[in-house]
């Protein structure tokens, strides 16, 4: 098989896996690679290149970074496929139809389970045991297209979604370049996602994050695998937003929202039992491990976290 002249998009560290196969694979040419543009980031707000422009640069691959593609301009190219991954802008259909083969993406769940932008955190959060990579061809709707091929793996108990979105990139790399050839070759034939089993999951926000203490300790370990780093989880201390940075469930029977110490060690109470918190941030002061916070704000346990 001849060389696919191929144009990526993508901007996360998911597309950098993604990418990364694709450039090692004998079988694609890259032509050129389409990220988001350099975003503010930190507190000083500096410009920060996202992940698959840096490595665009370090493998000397063309880079085009437009703010939107709703007017966008391909140019010259004669590309015969576009592969999307984790990229985060709007694909108008004059795009996606552009190249002979389509453009096909690499979605991180069992389409058509988890339409929408949080599939991974949703699995998460939801409790669910299993989840995985959907190789589909893009059309105009949200992650609406024929797919391709799928493969399902299952959710371990304590794993973040750093750790899940990690693990499915490198499963999706595989997939992907496993499920080309055969659509390219027509020994695969892209079947229509069944409309009826639709759920949606949608974009994340900070409000996400709260914890409603009236949860179950599962629920919430669940929302804290699936929201951190970002959003995180938080809570409120006198007027003060809390963010719990390393927790984990505890057998230890407390009245919901109540602060319990012992022996420099923290547990707030849930529906069913507790959480044990191991690192913490109050709002406007640095990271800090619990000790530390705890001979800080001794009388943290005299009152109720909301």
């Amino acid at each position: 098989m001849q060389k696919i002249k191929t144009v990526f998009f993508g901007t996360h560290d998911f597309a950098v896996t993604i990418l990364q196969g694709l450039l090692g694979n004998p079988l694609f040419d890259i032509e050129l690679v389409i990220t988001q543009p350099d975003r503010p980031a930190g507190r000083k707000q500096k410009l920060q290149a996202s992940p698959v422009k840096i490595f665009a640069e370090k493998n000397n691959l063309k880079i085009d970074q437009p703010p939107s593609l709703k007017n966008y301009e391909l140019g010259t190219l004669n590309s015969e496929l576009f592969i999307v991954a984790q990229y985060g802008l709007l694909i108008p259909k004059s795009i996606l139809d552009a190249p002979k083969h389509g453009t096909i993406n690499v979605h991180t769940s069992l389409l058509p389970k988890y339409r929408g932008a949080s599939p991974i955190q949703s699995a998460i959060l939801n409790g669910d045991k299993k989840t995985g990579v959907t190789i589909m061809l893009m059309d105009e709707g949200m992650d609406s297209g024929p797919i391709l091929t799928q493969k399902e793996i299952d959710i371990l108990p304590n794993e973040t979604y750093l750790e899940l979105d990690s693990r499915l990139a490198k499963i999706g790399s595989d997939t992907l370049l496993n499920a080309i050839p055969k659509y390219i070759s027509d020994e695969v034939i892209p079947q229509t996602q069944d409309e009826s089993q639709i759920t949606l999951c949608q974009k994340l926000s900070r409000e996400d994050g709260k914890v409603s203490w009236n949860k179950t300790t599962e629920e919430i370990y669940n929302q804290y695998r699936a929201l951190t780093p970002w959003p995180g989880v938080w809570t409120v201390w006198n007027d003060k937003r809390l963010k719990l940075l390393e927790i984990k469930p505890s057998e230890k029977k407390i009245k919901p929202g109540k602060v319990v110490i012992e022996n420099d060690i923290l547990f707030i109470g849930t529906k069913n039992s507790s959480i044990q918190i191991f690192k913490l941030q109050l709002e406007g002061k640095p990271s800090m491990d619990v000790k530390t916070f705890v001979n800080g704000y001794r009388y943290i346990d005299k009152t109720s976290l909301s």
